[in-house]
């Protein structure tokens, strides 16, 4: 015997209603379920917690390119993790974007450009815009830069505000540029399977400083990669399978973790990379955030394998014994 139930239309819209909702706001989590390949292991670092960081699957184009943790009350990510694929052409002239689910939680999950000229101030309350960079004496600094992305579509989703920090132009086009193809060169030459990078920026220790009023600065860059599948007979090891790195964004501050040396260029001085193993630079967060920092599972080393023993051997030995 069948039973059906009939309801109002209004309960039925209720439903409906209800049901989209969950299905939509599933989208914006506290985690990064959606996009987990981005990270090693699909694990993303550990010790990075805060009521306001928003992870983030960074989606254009009905795909997901990289993954942020964003700082909601700083407007600046604290990080972003992607898999490096050397760029299959030039840097794009792409329109900026935002994410809208920093302005809404149900809105669609797909980055969009920045309006123009008016804002919506929603928008402007959420994350950092156009206005914020605008005679700042900051550039805007990929954390996942572009030319480390295969394909236009993938250069092109880097091109988001969320995916941005105020850097000074003395470390974005110079030591931490250099850094960047110093990665590239790595990648071509060593590995031989997929090679995580994640990308961060850190605050200042006792102070905040601010663009704006609303977007905080970073006093340092850092980046770190995994390559855990590489070429043994490399000459120099000390790059596989891990290799780490902090950059100056401020040519003054003290030299405790990363010193000045001299440049040729006098607009380079005081925005030194200093590069390190993945343990210093994760020693170097702990000390910073003040808490422990842990960036790759298992510090990117491969689990051992057991080679199974084939039935004849196993046959073998049994008559043996």
């Amino acid at each position: 015997m069948s039973c059906v139930v009939v309801m109002p239309f209004s309960l039925w819209t209720l439903v409906l209603l209800h049901c989209s909702i969950v299905l939509v706001q599933a989208e914006l989590s506290q985690d990064f379920s959606k996009c987990p390949d981005f990270f090693y292991r699909g694990i993303p670092p550990q010790g990075f917690i805060g009521a306001s960081h928003q992870p983030i699957c960074q989606r254009f184009r009905n795909q997901y390119h990289f993954a942020t943790l964003y700082h909601r009350d700083h407007r600046v990510p604290l990080f972003s993790a992607y898999i490096l694929r050397p760029a299959n052409g030039k840097r794009p002239n792409s329109t900026w974007m935002y994410e809208p689910q920093l302005v809404f939680s149900r809105a669609d999950p797909e980055m969009r450009p920045l309006p123009y000229p008016t804002m919506d101030n929603n928008i402007i309350e959420s994350q950092a815009v156009h206005q914020d960079y605008k005679y700042s004496n900051y550039t805007k600094g990929h954390l996942n830069p572009s030319m480390h992305q295969e394909t236009r579509t993938n250069r092109m989703a880097t091109f988001t505000l969320t995916n941005i920090v105020p850097q000074r132009a003395g470390s974005n086009s110079g030591p931490w540029s250099q850094l960047e193809l110093e990665v590239l060169k790595r990648f071509k030459r060593g590995c031989t399977g997929p090679m995580y990078v994640i990308t961060g920026a850190l605050p200042y220790k006792n102070t905040q400083r601010w663009v704006n009023n609303r977007v905080l600065i970073p006093e340092y860059m850092w980046s770190a990669y995994c390559c855990p599948s590489y070429n043994h007979n490399v000459s120099d090891h000390t790059y596989f399978p891990t290799f780490a790195a902090v950059g100056r964004n401020d040519r003054y501050s003290d030299q405790e973790i990363v010193p000045i040396k001299a440049q040729k260029k006098r607009s380079k001085v005081g925005y030194d990379v200093r590069r390190m193993s993945l343990e210093a630079l994760e020693e170097v967060l702990t000390q910073r955030l003040g808490t422990p920092i842990s960036l790759f599972q298992d510090q990117c080393q491969q689990q051992a394998t057991t080679t199974p023993v084939p039935n004849e051997l196993l046959e073998k030995v049994e008559e043996i014994a």
